[in-house]
């Protein structure tokens, strides 16, 4: 593969043997010394937030894809490094020992000294006949999701309450009243026994206070829902990269 090529595989799939798909190439890191690709960094994990280093020397084309000889659990438990563009002499070591890969800690082409490290430049895309760098950096996104906050319900109960009320009543009482005996009504007052007993009785009567209950219709109530717009803070950590030159003390500027 040509330098371009190799930038040109970055976002695509790395996938096993059989051909189920480990992740995503996010990167491919290069040996300072001989600009050779040594290591591919792959997305894995939930979500693929998590970077996981495999040897590029195995690796074939097949397609859009690039297959390696290792499975997707075998990647996913791969010695973490910093996916910082640099691995070091000690994080190197790890993964070719867990690869089961021949390492020799001597300093050569293809193996740096503490310190030193892989240079990601294929990846971000300044391999090539460019003379210039492209620095990058990342910009946060933010957008909305739906979820559930909880659930809201109508439930309906019966609770007794006394209530006490004022009934005007009225009733009747005797009242006596007496007449005396004129020319208008003498011919009355004269009929029967001039001297007699008798008794005449006058029926009373009286309202008296009742209490009832009837069931009567006082409103109808229903939920609904509405939309309240409010403001939230988020927030996430962004990487950018910084580029600055490294000059010799006797290099004339």
């Amino acid at each position: 593969m040509t330098m371009n090529d190799l930038a040109a595989w970055k976002g695509h799939d790395v996938v096993d043997p059989s051909g189920d798909k480990i992740g995503r190439i996010e990167d491919i890191y290069l040996d300072e010394q001989t600009d050779q690709p040594e290591w591919l960094a792959v997305t894995t994990g939930l979500f693929g937030r998590r970077i996981s280093f495999v040897p590029f020397a195995e690796a074939q084309a097949a397609g859009e894809d690039l297959t390696v000889p290792y499975t997707k659990a075998q990647v996913k438990d791969a010695p973490s490094a910093e996916p910082d563009g640099l691995l070091t002499e000690q994080e190197e070591a790890a993964l070719y020992e867990y690869y089961g890969l021949p390492y020799s800690d001597a300093v050569s082409d293809t193996v740096l000294p503490t310190g030193a490290g892989y240079d990601t430049a294929a990846a971000s895309g300044t391999v090539g006949t460019d003379d210039a760098m492209t620095r990058s950096e990342e910009e946060l996104r933010v957008g909305t999701r739906q979820r559930e906050a909880g659930r809201a319900r109508l439930r309906k109960w019966v609770e007794t309450e006394h209530v006490t009320a004022t009934v005007p009543v009225a009733h009747e009482e005797v009242r006596i009243e007496r007449e005396p005996v004129t020319d208008t009504n003498v011919d009355r007052a004269l009929q029967g026994q001039e001297i007699s007993e008798g008794v005449y009785e006058v029926t009373l009567m009286e309202e008296e206070a009742v209490a009832g209950v009837e069931t009567v219709p006082k409103e109808r109530i229903r939920m609904g829902t509405e939309t309240v717009v409010e403001e939230q803070q988020v927030a996430a950590d962004v990487r950018k990269e910084r580029v600055e030159a490294e000059v010799d003390p006797d290099v004339r500027r």
